[in-house]
């Protein structure tokens, strides 16, 4: 992670509990981090975010054992990262960067800041998400992929709670993971795979 953002004033990030949101969803929270890791809902479920991100260049690195990043990257030049020259993503145009970490934590990186979302199990099929905002560059707020968090939350919210009831139907079966679109559910699973085999 600190390869990707070590170049932001992170020390000048400011906590903002005014912003901060919690949210109770009817899913296994597995469910939810699963919806978290792969980009197939974007275009379908987020008509906001989806109109800021370019889906065709939206990428996935895994980083093992525990670890994964999402990039965004921006359909303009408006709303990016101001990358410096020692950045990687040098010359890019990125609108967010979605680092996960096994198994409950996301910090999610955008223009004006930070958020980071945890997600609590409270029952088989039931879970708490925590949204904390760390601003940087309150100018920034509310613009770019970074905007209308809210609404993203109540999008996701819905298309969770419709799998959870889903995998439960007698119906359900599972398919095959997309190479493309699901790297990081797949690794997601390999992961809770081991370790359930494990005990």
């Amino acid at each position: 992670m600190m390869e990707r953002v070590s170049w932001m004033p992170l020390d000048r990030f400011v906590f903002r509990p005014d912003l901060n949101k919690v949210f109770s969803v009817h899913a296994n929270w597995a469910l939810y981090c699963e919806n978290y890791l792969e980009g197939f809902h974007i275009p379908f479920v987020h008509s906001g975010l989806n109109a800021v991100i370019d889906f065709g260049q939206y990428a996935t690195e895994l980083f093992f054992p525990y670890s994964s990043l999402q990039i965004g990257m921006a359909r303009s030049e408006k709303n990016c990262f101001d990358f410096p020259q020692e950045s990687p993503d040098y010359g890019k145009h990125i609108a967010a960067y979605y680092f996960w970490v096994f198994p409950n934590m996301m910090f999610n990186f955008y223009p004006w800041g930070l958020s980071v979302n945890i997600v609590e199990p409270l029952a088989p099929n039931e879970c708490r998400v925590r949204f904390m905002s760390y601003i940087w560059d309150e100018t920034k707020l509310g613009q770019g992929a970074g905007a209308g968090l809210d609404q993203v939350e109540i999008e996701d919210e819905e298309i969770v709670e419709a799998v959870q009831k889903g995998v439960r139907s007698r119906f359900y079966k599972h398919g095959r993971y997309s190479v493309t679109r699901e790297q990081g559910t797949h690794h997601f699973h390999r992961i809770i795979a081991e370790f359930m085999n494990a005990e």
